[in-house]
């Protein structure tokens, strides 16, 4: 799990499905996207990304057979846009003959918590295909 805002992985961590996964897995930043692309893909998430890819190599190193990977996401907010198409950059790269397979949420437009989710949408929507 990666968010940049640290509230989120510390109610995960102490939650009743904390035990379920293991706390170097659990990734948090120091501050949020504000519901923002941009600040999660160019400014925030700039500074996650290393640490973040520095786990997965960590992971792939224990696997034997590495087949891909499973990314799961809403596009609606800044973390899971702007950050999420930042990753998925950076995994293209250094993984390019691994599979991605991608569950994206895409905003409802009559349940909208903020007013930029379409945006967000449209700005990640690139990175995803």
């Amino acid at each position: 799990f990666v968010d940049l805002e640290p509230s989120v992985i510390d109610t995960m961590k102490t939650g009743p499905l904390g035990k379920l996964f293991h706390p170097d897995q659990l990734i948090r930043g120091k501050e949020d996207a504000a519901n923002n692309y941009a600040r999660g893909h160019y400014t925030v998430g700039k500074n996650l990304i290393e640490p973040t890819l520095d786990r997965i190599r960590k992971m792939v190193d224990q696997c034997s057979a590495l087949q891909g990977f499973m990314i799961f996401h809403s596009v609606g907010g800044g973390t899971g846009s702007g950050f999420t198409s930042l990753l998925l950059q950076h995994l293209n790269v250094e993984f390019r003959k691994k599979c991605k397979l991608d569950f994206c949420i895409f905003p409802s437009p009559k349940t909208s918590t903020a007013v930029v989710e379409p945006y967000n949408s449209v700005l990640s929507t690139h990175s995803l295909l």
